[in-house]
Protein backbone atom coordinates (compact mmCIF):
# COMPACT_ATOMS: atom_id res chain seq x y z
CA UNK A 1 0.00 0.00 0.00
CA UNK A 2 2.92 2.96 -1.09
CA UNK A 3 -0.16 4.95 -2.01
CA UNK A 4 -2.01 5.12 0.92
CA UNK A 5 0.30 7.90 2.48
CA UNK A 6 -0.84 10.14 -0.53
CA UNK A 7 -4.29 9.77 0.18
CA UNK A 8 -4.39 10.32 4.03
CA UNK A 9 -3.83 13.99 5.07
CA UNK A 10 -1.25 14.09 8.02
CA UNK A 11 -1.35 16.31 10.92
CA UNK A 12 1.33 18.48 12.95
CA UNK A 13 0.92 20.17 16.18
CA UNK A 14 4.08 22.54 16.01
CA UNK A 15 4.54 24.47 19.46
CA UNK A 16 5.99 28.04 19.71
CA UNK A 17 4.83 28.28 15.98
CA UNK A 18 4.50 32.18 16.58
CA UNK A 19 7.72 33.25 15.25
CA UNK A 20 11.66 31.77 13.99
CA UNK A 21 11.75 28.07 13.62
CA UNK A 22 8.25 27.37 14.34
CA UNK A 23 6.23 29.81 11.66
CA UNK A 24 8.68 28.36 9.03
CA UNK A 25 7.90 24.87 10.14
CA UNK A 26 4.08 25.98 9.96
CA UNK A 27 4.71 26.82 6.12
CA UNK A 28 6.96 24.07 4.83
CA UNK A 29 4.03 21.46 6.65
CA UNK A 30 1.59 22.91 4.77
CA UNK A 31 2.74 23.35 1.62
CA UNK A 32 3.68 19.94 1.67
CA UNK A 33 0.25 18.75 1.96
CA UNK A 34 -0.11 18.50 5.79
CA UNK A 35 -2.50 20.17 8.46
CA UNK A 36 -1.34 22.04 11.06
CA UNK A 37 -2.42 22.90 15.00
CA UNK A 38 -0.05 25.99 15.36
CA UNK A 39 0.46 26.59 19.00
CA UNK A 40 2.04 29.33 20.93
CA UNK A 41 1.21 32.80 23.29
CA UNK A 42 0.98 35.95 20.61
CA UNK A 43 -2.72 35.00 19.09
CA UNK A 44 -2.29 37.87 16.68
CA UNK A 45 0.48 35.99 14.78
CA UNK A 46 -1.47 32.50 15.06
CA UNK A 47 -4.11 34.56 13.29
CA UNK A 48 -1.92 35.96 11.19
CA UNK A 49 -0.48 32.44 9.90
CA UNK A 50 -4.40 31.29 9.77
CA UNK A 51 -5.25 34.09 7.60
CA UNK A 52 -2.27 33.40 5.54
CA UNK A 53 -2.28 29.73 5.21
CA UNK A 54 -6.10 29.01 5.13
CA UNK A 55 -8.60 28.00 8.14
CA UNK A 56 -8.50 24.15 6.62
CA UNK A 57 -5.06 23.82 6.89
CA UNK A 58 -3.65 25.92 10.01
CA UNK A 59 -5.65 25.64 13.03
CA UNK A 60 -4.53 28.06 15.90
CA UNK A 61 -4.47 26.75 19.43
CA UNK A 62 -2.98 30.05 21.36
CA UNK A 63 -1.90 28.82 25.22
CA UNK A 64 0.99 29.23 26.73
CA UNK A 65 3.12 25.72 26.61
CA UNK A 66 4.36 26.43 30.65
CA UNK A 67 0.17 25.72 31.35
CA UNK A 68 -0.57 22.42 31.33
CA UNK A 69 -4.17 23.08 32.07
CA UNK A 70 -4.50 25.54 29.34
CA UNK A 71 -2.41 23.40 27.25
CA UNK A 72 -4.65 20.04 27.91
CA UNK A 73 -7.85 22.35 27.30
CA UNK A 74 -7.05 23.63 24.22
CA UNK A 75 -5.98 19.96 22.91
CA UNK A 76 -9.36 18.68 23.99
CA UNK A 77 -10.95 21.43 22.04
CA UNK A 78 -9.42 20.89 19.12
CA UNK A 79 -11.57 20.59 15.61
CA UNK A 80 -12.32 16.86 14.85
CA UNK A 81 -10.40 17.27 11.45
CA UNK A 82 -7.26 18.92 13.50
CA UNK A 83 -7.44 16.22 16.61
CA UNK A 84 -5.47 13.18 15.36
CA UNK A 85 -1.71 14.36 15.37
CA UNK A 86 0.71 12.39 13.67
CA UNK A 87 3.63 14.56 14.10
CA UNK A 88 4.49 16.55 17.25
CA UNK A 89 7.34 19.42 16.52
CA UNK A 90 8.26 20.13 20.42
CA UNK A 91 9.72 23.26 19.27
CA UNK A 92 8.90 26.14 21.68
CA UNK A 93 11.86 27.09 23.64
CA UNK A 94 13.76 30.10 25.05
CA UNK A 95 16.70 31.25 26.19
CA UNK A 96 16.84 34.33 28.77
CA UNK A 97 19.16 36.12 31.02
CA UNK A 98 23.12 35.69 29.65
CA UNK A 99 24.61 36.41 32.81
CA UNK A 100 27.13 34.51 34.54
CA UNK A 101 24.99 31.85 37.06
CA UNK A 102 26.71 33.79 40.64
CA UNK A 103 24.55 37.16 39.15
CA UNK A 104 21.95 34.99 37.01
CA UNK A 105 18.22 35.97 37.63
CA UNK A 106 16.00 33.02 39.49
CA UNK A 107 13.08 34.43 37.42
CA UNK A 108 14.78 33.78 34.11
CA UNK A 109 16.19 30.42 35.48
CA UNK A 110 12.67 29.23 36.40
CA UNK A 111 10.66 30.61 32.63
CA UNK A 112 14.00 28.46 31.22
CA UNK A 113 13.29 25.56 33.10
CA UNK A 114 8.72 25.76 32.62
CA UNK A 115 9.12 26.24 29.36
CA UNK A 116 12.03 24.93 27.66
CA UNK A 117 11.71 21.34 29.90
CA UNK A 118 8.09 21.31 31.84
CA UNK A 119 6.34 22.72 28.96
CA UNK A 120 8.40 19.99 26.21
CA UNK A 121 6.99 17.27 29.06
CA UNK A 122 3.80 18.52 29.20
CA UNK A 123 3.23 18.39 25.51
CA UNK A 124 4.83 15.29 25.01
CA UNK A 125 2.89 13.25 27.63
CA UNK A 126 -0.43 14.79 26.66
CA UNK A 127 0.08 13.40 22.88
CA UNK A 128 2.00 10.76 23.26
CA UNK A 129 -0.80 8.56 23.65
CA UNK A 130 -3.04 8.91 20.80
CA UNK A 131 0.09 8.66 18.36
CA UNK A 132 0.97 4.95 20.42
CA UNK A 133 -3.18 4.39 19.50
CA UNK A 134 -3.50 5.10 16.42
CA UNK A 135 -0.15 3.07 15.52
CA UNK A 136 2.26 5.20 14.73
CA UNK A 137 3.65 8.96 14.74
CA UNK A 138 6.70 10.93 15.43
CA UNK A 139 7.64 13.07 18.15
CA UNK A 140 10.27 16.02 17.35
CA UNK A 141 11.90 17.62 20.08
CA UNK A 142 14.22 21.11 19.19
CA UNK A 143 17.75 21.08 21.72
CA UNK A 144 20.48 22.70 20.91
CA UNK A 145 24.15 22.24 20.23
CA UNK A 146 24.65 24.15 23.76
CA UNK A 147 23.05 21.21 25.24
CA UNK A 148 26.35 19.72 24.41
CA UNK A 149 28.97 22.57 24.18
CA UNK A 150 28.03 24.90 26.74
CA UNK A 151 29.17 28.79 26.69
CA UNK A 152 29.68 31.58 29.48
CA UNK A 153 25.83 32.63 30.71
CA UNK A 154 24.09 29.24 29.39
CA UNK A 155 24.45 27.58 32.49
CA UNK A 156 20.46 26.83 32.66
CA UNK A 157 20.07 27.01 29.36
CA UNK A 158 22.57 24.62 28.21
CA UNK A 159 21.16 22.09 30.97
CA UNK A 160 17.55 22.27 29.99
CA UNK A 161 18.80 21.87 25.97
CA UNK A 162 20.60 18.80 27.60
CA UNK A 163 17.56 17.53 29.33
CA UNK A 164 15.57 17.64 25.95
CA UNK A 165 18.32 15.40 24.48
CA UNK A 166 17.81 12.86 27.39
CA UNK A 167 14.72 12.97 27.38
CA UNK A 168 14.02 12.48 23.46
CA UNK A 169 16.22 9.47 24.03
CA UNK A 170 14.85 7.81 26.99
CA UNK A 171 11.24 7.89 25.20
CA UNK A 172 12.64 6.66 21.76
CA UNK A 173 13.44 3.73 24.22
CA UNK A 174 10.01 3.68 26.21
CA UNK A 175 8.70 3.40 22.65
CA UNK A 176 9.94 0.61 20.76
CA UNK A 177 7.84 -1.49 18.60
CA UNK A 178 5.19 1.29 18.99
CA UNK A 179 5.90 2.73 15.96
CA UNK A 180 6.61 5.93 16.76
CA UNK A 181 9.64 8.00 15.77
CA UNK A 182 11.39 10.31 17.95
CA UNK A 183 14.43 12.68 16.42
CA UNK A 184 15.92 15.38 18.64
CA UNK A 185 17.29 18.16 16.35
CA UNK A 186 20.32 20.26 17.72
CA UNK A 187 20.46 23.77 15.94
CA UNK A 188 23.74 25.73 17.13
Amino acid sequence: YPCLDTLMTRTALITGATSGFGAAAVRRFVSDGWQVVATGRRAQRLDALVAELGADKVHAACFDIRDAAAMQAALAQLPPAFAGIDLLVNNAGLAQGPAPAQRASLIDWQTMIDTNISGLVYTVRLLLPGLVERGGGHVVTLGSVAGELTYPGASVYAASKAFVKHFALAIRSDLQGKNVRVTDIEPG
